[in-house]
């Protein structure tokens, strides 16, 4: 059985290769040209060369494949070109999907997000059937996210076998970037974070989101959609996790919201001028002022999702960050 995983090179993507790896699959990776390929540094799989927005070269990259994993995103939570972002996560999903179609594939795993998802934001837990609308997405990134989940979606109703994942914030060693929530975690090993905002977020190890994908594929039900994820954590709590592992003194200063989001208004302005990422990214601001909570019980249940310790996850983030010169050993 030969598996195509577009978003390879990047965190979740990577990830998902050694999963599928570890149990003896085929693999064949989508690559674009340039890209930074060291989080595949010595592994079996077939390398495929094309791009997400060029559909000849994802039609032909499937042929002969079984399974696709769709793992791909432009995820920032600032880009100069917003239509840059669209263009990838929704048009480039349409593409491989439509691809997938053609080449008739026996399973598709589309990787959406936590963010796509309904959430009251006082912290009770969203759900799969949560209601949402487009209005309620913050920022490009999951505005994108979302539309992109609807694609997937029509492409269901045309026939596809497609099952949808919704990651919630994994953390773990290969966060190349790193992904907002690795920059956080560097941040506080390199002592730059010496406060924080009163909001939270569903972690889980990125090897458990990994595996999630494969038990999507392998038990879940066509059309369905499965939050990938853990425990609910303050921002808080993940600083006092971090303490234990580290010894660092965790931030003891929790800021006010509305000064925050002024400042990221501010930054925001300057940064259309200057066109370089703020310092402080509205969208993130914006979406700290919800506890991004959720329920994982049905992937548990019905995918057996494994729940490997928050902590855990943390420490092999921590050693990873260290190893590689994100952070210094303290």
């Amino acid at each position: 059985m030969k598996t195509f995983v577009t978003g390879a090179t990047g965190f979740l993507g990577a990830s998902i290769v050694r999963e599928l790896l570890k149990d003896g699959r085929e693999v064949r990776v989508l690559v674009r040209p340039g890209a930074d390929t060291s989080n595949l540094a010595g592994l079996d799989v077939e390398t495929w060369k094309g791009d997400l927005c060029e559909p000849d070269t994802l039609m032909k990259g499937l042929a002969g494949c079984d399974v696709l994993y769709h793992a791909a995103a432009d995820y920032r939570l600032w880009t100069r070109n917003p239509a840059e972002m669209y263009r990838i996560n929704v048009e480039g999903t349409s593409a491989i999907l439509n691809a997938a179609l053609e080449n008739s594939l026996a399973k598709v795993v589309y990787t959406s997000s936590v963010g796509t998802l309904g959430n009251r934001g006082d912290g009770t837990p969203g759900r799969e059937d949560t209601p949402v609308s487009l209005a309620d997405m913050v920022g490009h990134y999951k505005k994108s996210k979302f539309l992109a989940e609807r694609e997937a979606e029509k492409f269901f109703q045309k026939g596809l076998p497609l099952v949808i994942v919704n990651p919630s914030t994994p953390i773990g060693p290969l966060d190349i970037k790193p992904t907002p929530t690795g920059k956080i975690i560097v941040d506080f090993l390199n002592r730059k974070m010496p406060a924080y905002l009163n909001t939270g977020l569903n972690i889980i190890a990125v090897e458990d989101c990994a595996r999630g994908h494969i038990l999507a594929e392998q038990k879940g039900r066509a059309g369905e959609k499965y939050i990938l994820g853990n425990s609910n954590l303050t921002l808080q709590d993940i600083f006092g996790l971090l303490e234990q592992i580290t010894g660092l003194a965790a931030p003891k200063v929790r800021l006010p919201y509305t000064p925050i989001l002024l400042a990221a208004y501010v930054n925001e302005a300057i940064s259309k001028i200057t066109r370089k990422e703020p310092l402080i990214p509205l969208a993130g601001v914006q979406m700290a002022a919800k506890f991004m909570f959720f329920d994982s019980s049905k992937g548990v249940r019905e995918l057996g999702l494994p729940q490997t310790a928050v902590k855990d996850a943390l420490s092999r983030a921590v050693a990873w960050f260290q190893a590689h010169g994100y952070a210094r050993k303290h």
